[in-house]
């Protein structure tokens, strides 16, 4: 993969209904906000593979924005999940490979793109998807954390016209990959998920 082929979408579209219904991205940890958390640490990934950043944000735009890259709204109504900020990402694409991360996830690796783009470049996928260990050591997918084409968009289009909303259930469609994230000098806490307003408090410590 060439390097600067990859435009990176920060996931921040959703209505944080787990933290009282706040928008999660502008929700601040040790007095950064997450997405921004989440902007930096793609902005800091190894390889020179990302060309651009940017998020997918669906309430205060203006503070987005404030971020410095630019912001893209869904464009499929009604807050319709993380496979909305994938679209909204794939129409604003000027690369042949999107990334995804979410907003709540401020640990995942430096050099994740770099070995999502190995892993797909190796299998010949169209899709390369994180898998990380659970609780209890268990590898299971981070469908969230995908490196996917940029010519999957009309399959995306036409998936979620149709109705559909789930990340894997699309891409059983593709050829995917599954990547762990499990080697010994790997953080087992890369992937851990601020959903609640209770874990942003235990992560400032």
């Amino acid at each position: 993969m060439r390097a600067a082929s990859i435009t990176a979408v920060v996931l921040a579209g959703g209505l944080g209904t787990r933290m009282g219904g706040v928008d999660k991205g502008l929700q601040p940890l040790r007095g950064t906000p997450l997405a921004l958390h989440a902007l930096r640490r793609l902005q800091a990934q190894h390889g020179g593979l990302l060309h651009d950043c940017l998020i997918n944000a669906n309430r205060n735009l203006p503070d987005y924005a404030a971020f410095g890259v630019p912001v893209c709204p869904d464009t499929l109504q009604g807050y319709a999940g993380p496979l909305a900020g994938f679209l909204a990402g794939l129409q604003r694409c000027s690369t042949p490979y999107l990334l995804t991360v979410p907003c709540d996830s401020p640990l995942f690796p430096l050099d994740l793109a770099q070995r999502l783009a190995q892993a797909l470049h190796d299998a010949g996928s169209d899709m390369a998807m994180v898998s990380a260990p659970d609780d209890d050591g268990t590898l299971r997918s981070q469908p969230v954390f995908t490196l996917l084409r940029a010519d999957l968009q009309a399959s995306l289009t036409r998936y979620t016209q149709a109705g559909g909303r789930q990340i894997e259930a699309w891409s059983r469609q593709h050829r995917t990959v599954l990547v762990p994230f499990n080697a010994a000098s790997d953080d087992p806490l890369a992937f851990s998920n601020v959903n609640t307003l209770a874990a942003l408090r235990a992560l400032q410590t």
